[in-house]
């Protein structure tokens, strides 16, 4: 199989040090385009599709292999193997972030950093862990994308943006979420929201950034909280900025946070 086209593999930049950008549930490499330009100088980057998103080849979608978060990971790690890559960077946003250590776990020596952007190991809440949703929140979730899926992505883009005074960021949202095949992204969705990772935090044994954004109705700042606890020696950063996807909304933060860790 050809892995640069099954997931659109891009590469970008004049470094030798290699940078990963992987992009969150619902949306494609295109939303990296604020942060990449400020790393081609010193970085080769490497931006993706995961299967089922963006421009990759949706024929080879295979629902037993994508029925859990393993084999978007075993996705990530075929690529860094088809590129010979190794000590890379790797920037997950959103359950990327998740998928990023299944990776790095599965194959040691391919990350030696990794940048959590709005990260969340458990969504659902359970006894003391509090990860935003009950099970029943996200069940009715499902319910509604499979009953009306352009009214779901209409609720869902609003919540994950929260930059209303942006109202143009909320329909790039919205329309990623509409222009995916909606099979598949229900699929991805139930994958992402019942997973339980939290137990592989513990094994995480590289540098490790932590994004918390304000006001983050998909990953609260518990939860940031929480997977800081867990990753011995790892950095949170509490950013000012606003919702779900401040690659997006607060651009110039974000790559000053993550600059900021890569120079340490």
């Amino acid at each position: 199989m050809d892995i640069v086209k099954r997931n659109n593999v891009k590469v970008l930049g004049n470094g030798s040090k290699v940078i990963m950008f992987a992009h969150g549930f619902g949306c494609d490499q295109n939303m990296w385009r604020f942060i990449t330009p400020s790393f081609t100088d010193n970085y080769k980057i490497i931006l993706f599709d995961y299967v089922g998103s963006g421009n990759s080849d949706l024929s080879a979608y295979n629902t037993q292999k994508y029925d859990s978060l393993y084999g978007y990971a075993q996705d990530v790690i075929d690529i860094c193997h088809e590129m010979n890559l190794h000590n890379v960077v790797f920037v997950g946003h959103s359950v990327s972030s998740i998928i990023g250590t299944l990776a790095s776990l599965q194959s040691p020596g391919i990350f030696e950093r990794l940048i959590f952007v709005s990260p969340s190991p458990r969504y659902i809440n359970d006894m003391d862990y509090k990860g935003g949703f009950s099970k029943e929140d996200l069940e009715g979730l499902l319910e509604v994308m499979s009953n009306n899926y352009t009214g779901w992505a209409n609720l869902l883009a609003p919540m994950v943006m929260q930059n209303p005074e942006r109202p143009g960021l909320t329909k790039e949202l919205e329309n990623s979420f509409c222009t995916s095949d909606p099979f598949v992204t229900r699929q991805f969705a139930k994958v992402t929201f019942f997973s339980d990772n939290r137990e592989d935090l513990k094994k995480i044994k590289i540098p490790t950034l932590i994004l918390q954004c304000t006001d983050d109705a998909i990953a609260p700042s518990n939860v940031g909280a929480y997977i800081h606890q867990q990753i011995t020696g790892s950095t949170l950063v509490k950013m000012k900025a606003k919702g779900h996807c401040p690659h997006m909304s607060h651009p110039e933060e974000t790559i000053g946070c993550i600059k900021e860790f890569l120079e340490q």
